[in-house]
């Protein structure tokens, strides 16, 4: 944690940023009082990749498509 007066963050605004890391934060005081804090935005997820598990599947029992006993009544 840093704590910088708002003179300061006003001067070096693009710095503090530029050297924010996940978990790191900012406290931007005036008078000694914390008054603000500037974290890092949290980074929007991966996107998933379509087809990325093609393959992984080695083994499906013969009996997969069958319909459940659970649903045998339905299914008459």
């Amino acid at each position: 944690m840093t704590a910088v007066s708002i003179k300061e963050a006003r001067a070096k605004l693009s710095e503090l940023i530029d050297n924010l890391k996940p978990g790191d934060e900012v406290i931007i005081t005036e008078k000694n009082v914390p008054v603000a804090r500037l974290l890092p935005a949290a980074t929007p997820p991966a996107k998933r990749k379509l087809g990325s598990m093609r393959g992984t599947v080695t083994y499906m029992a013969p009996d997969f498509d069958a319909p459940l006993d659970d649903f045998k009544e339905y299914m008459e």
